[in-house]
């Protein structure tokens, strides 16, 4: 049921962990975190690179800190924690499940909490709802259990716990053990159920190698994710681009169909607006040759520039003359682009204008339709 990116929480059984109860003096949280784990690893028969440690402080006072301190061995976290690293599913937090037990349950005053647990049970003590003194008692009855819990509780009196507890609570699995409860503590033990979901804890014995582990794959996954969104993407983008030209070629075709089918409206316009350009001068007052005529001799500079010939069709004026000179040849060619009644044709030279021996200038001036 579980997947890679689960935020999933790894309660050890109290067989897997050591618990203690430790009492320390002040100090600056740096160097009490130190303190603390010197000397839970004095405690330990393993080396400190072969253990995870945590603790929780359940009471600091002037006159020093009571803490509650676990550690497990590397290989036997792995072990327990086999299932679910070889699926690659890394948990948050690796915690204990009697301390979350003890802190959904019992979160206030000294508790005394007996449950089962895989194939023992355990007798689980709680202070401001933080584990500090566990057993476990193999094959137990009533009987038994009547036997061992008053050398339990003188265990907890010599570590520093008051069994004067506030709450006795039993799993509601062993409800037949509580006239025996209340017997050896003189309180009735109350029932509890199974956590759903039980209540947070500090404690994390999560390996630094696990918690880069956890990084790795979080990473990897987030690059699949990208990986997935950007084939998405790529995918849709060759979708749209096939559809894009399933448009494009229908749109083609409709084009086509209408070009084929306004080609006749199109051929009549233009055969229609050809005729009116062939009419053009017949119809229009600025291609009147007696108008054309007006304009050319308005622009003669003066009386020594004569027109000697002037021919007129429909799509070219030639204009033959004599100057006296060939500047005033030029200067008649330059006002008959300025006249504004000649602005329906361009003008020039086409050659320059010849000297009579008499230094005359003949020239010729052709004009086309704009």
């Amino acid at each position: 049921m579980l997947k890679g990116d689960d935020q999933v929480v790894l309660g050890l059984p109290i067989t897997a962990v050591l618990a203690q109860r430790l009492r320390l003096p002040n100090a600056e949280a740096d160097e009490f975190n130190e303190m603390v784990r010197i000397q839970i690893e004095k405690a330990l028969p393993y080396a400190p690179e072969e253990v995870t440690t945590d603790f929780d402080l359940i009471e600091q006072t002037e006159q020093g800190s009571v803490i509650s301190a676990v550690a497990i061995h590397n290989d036997k976290l792995s072990e327990i924690a086999a299932p679910l690293i070889s699926r690659g599913i890394i948990p948050t937090q690796v915690t204990v499940y009697g301390a979350q037990r003890s802190a959904t349950h019992a979160p206030n005053g000294t508790a005394l909490l007996i449950y089962p647990e895989t194939e023992s049970t355990v007798c689980a003590i709680s202070e401001e709802g933080k584990l500090t003194f566990t057993r476990s008692l193999n094959g137990a009855d009533a009987t038994q259990l009547r036997r061992d819990l008053p050398q339990l509780a003188l265990t907890a009196e010599l570590q520093g716990i008051d069994t004067n507890f506030s709450n006795v609570l039993l799993d509601e699995s062993l409800y037949e053990w509580r006239d025996t409860l209340e017997d050896v503590f003189g309180a009735r033990a109350d029932f509890v159920a199974v956590e759903a979901p039980p209540a947070a804890t500090k404690l994390n014995l999560l390996p630094e190698s696990w918690k880069q582990r956890r990084t790795q794959l979080r990473k990897q996954r987030e690059w699949r994710q990208r990986l997935i969104l950007a084939g998405a993407a790529y995918v849709a983008a060759i979708a749209l681009l096939a559809i894009y030209l399933v448009v494009l070629r229908v749109r083609v075709r409709q084009l086509d169909h209408a070009i084929k089918r306004d080609e006749p409206k199109v051929a009549f316009i233009k055969q229609t607006e050809a005729r009116w350009k062939e009419l053009a001068p017949a119809i229009d007052p600025r291609f009147y040759p007696i108008e054309v005529l007006l304009h050319l001799f308005e622009s003669l500079p003066s009386a020594d520039v004569r027109i000697t010939k002037f021919e007129q069709s429909a799509r070219q004026i030639s204009v033959d003359g004599e100057a006296n000179s060939a500047a005033l040849a030029f200067q008649f060619a330059d006002k008959a682009k300025k006249n504004p009644g000649l602005q329906a044709w361009q003008f020039d030279l086409p050659n320059p204008p010849r000297i009579l021996q008499n230094e005359h200038a003949q020239f010729r001036l052709e004009g086309k339709p704009k």
